[in-house]
């Protein structure tokens, strides 16, 4: 994931940094306080408590890697216009997808506000239509082994 850029509005990442500081901070404190609590309770080996809150601990630390890192590398604004009629990462797409007509967030589920479908780049279906011009009919293959045809009627900037 490193060097992957992300266009993120204001909004979100304010929403990503408040949420980097309330794990690095108070969470981290809750965390510690639990796993110290559960070691006081004697035998680690058989101590669920104390496996959960490592387990937690895990959780909580790669999630703040993961959003130092989605920071480091994110552009805050507004994408440049698209004037090459392509599908591009940060797009709402309204595609017609095996007949039935659908919008989808292509990007990081870290700029949707929930609203919208998010599929990412590398997915089968945001490979397929990253980069493919709109009005084209694009195919990917689905993770059952089905080829799905798609066609892309628009997509415009998040």
């Amino acid at each position: 994931m490193s060097g992957q850029q992300t266009w993120l509005t204001q909004e979100a990442a304010d929403r990503l940094a408040a949420e980097l500081a309330q794990l690095e901070g108070p969470g981290r404190k809750d965390v510690t306080a639990k796993i110290e609590a559960a070691r006081a309770e004697g035998d680690l080996k058989e101590n669920g408590g104390y496996h959960a809150a490592r387990d937690e601990q895990g959780k909580m630390e790669a999630r703040i890697r993961q959003l130092k890192q989605m920071l480091e590398n994110a552009h805050i604004g507004t994408p440049p216009a698209s004037a090459d009629g392509k599908v591009g990462a940060g797009m709402v797409v309204t595609a017609v997808i095996a007949g039935d007509e659908t919008k989808f967030l292509l990007g990081s589920r870290e700029i949707s506000s929930g609203d919208l479908d998010v599929y990412s780049e590398k997915s089968p279906l945001g490979a397929a239509v990253l980069g493919a011009d709109i009005g084209a009919t694009v195919k990917y293959t689905a993770p059952n082994g089905r080829e799905i045809s798609v066609e892309i009627k628009s997509a415009e900037f998040f």
